[in-house]
């Protein structure tokens, strides 16, 4: 069967029975986080040996002393928040500088903040410390790394969207060239033409007659002259009746 190997574990707000929580035990000796907020937790005495342990995080409880048991039990601690604790004085704290790899220290909202040169004696108590309470000695706040980690994923996504939203390479030439086909095939084809209708060129139109009423007209002196096959059809019409009225004119005057 195989094992799952968990190393971030977050049990805040579970309740604490004689001082551990039930299950947390040696098991989990690959643990690099543990968060364990808000527990009623009042001791470490019974905190399983987490070698691994990185950070640590004790806000909210009641924990008053036996810091001393950190140094044996999670030795690699580099982040400790004991905010919100019933912490009241510096020989408390003493016992941390057994941790040797101690970076950042929370004591916030705990009674030992209201002692007069509390920073200056914490960073002097204990030299390994680059934080307190979220900043160095010169009030510059610790960076925070999910933040850090946002504002490289940010950088990154600005980038892809960037390289998204670029033309690519040789795009506007391409498009010019587009541009310039089209002008060409728009002057080569000439006005466009509605639906159903046929595109007729010049030499069609001077070889092609259409016969109407027996007569073959040129089918280029209709299209120059705009007129329709109705029109035609009138103009034959009117000739007709001209000849007619002719023919009678001309017998009239052989009859006189």
């Amino acid at each position: 069967m195989k094992r799952i190997c968990v190393t971030e574990l977050v049990l805040d707000n579970c309740l604490c029975v004689n001082g551990e929580i039930e299950g947390l035990n040696d098991a989990f000796k690959k643990l690099e986080f543990l968060s364990m907020a808000n527990v009623e937790l009042s001791s470490l005495a019974r905190l399983p040996s987490l070698n691994k342990l990185r950070k640590l995080e004790l806000s909210d409880n009641i924990i008053s002393g036996g810091l001393e048991v950190l140094a044996e039990k999670c030795p690699n601690l580099t982040y400790l928040n004991l905010s919100g604790n019933k912490i009241k004085d510096l020989s408390t704290v003493e016992a941390l500088q057994n941790l040797k790899n101690l970076k950042s220290l929370d004591l916030f909202n705990c009674e030992i903040t209201n002692l007069e040169d509390y920073r200056e004696s914490i960073f002097e108590l204990l030299q390994q410390i680059t934080y307190l309470d979220g900043f160095d000695q010169e009030d510059n706040e610790a960076p925070d790394s999910e933040e850090e980690d946002d504002e490289d994923g940010d950088e990154d996504d600005e980038d892809e969207d960037e390289a998204e939203a670029g033309p690519p390479e040789g795009y506007e030439e391409e498009e010019e060239e587009e541009e310039e086909d089209e002008d060409e095939d728009e002057d080569e084809g000439g006005s466009e033409l509605g639906e159903g209708e046929e595109e007729v060129g010049l030499s069609y139109l001077m070889k092609e007659e259409i016969q109407v009423n027996g007569h073959f007209l040129c089918a280029l002196k209709i299209n120059y002259l705009g007129r329709g096959l109705s029109t035609i059809k009138k103009e034959e019409g009117l000739r007709g009746e001209k000849r007619k009225r002719d023919a009678e004119d001309d017998g009239e005057e052989e009859d006189d």
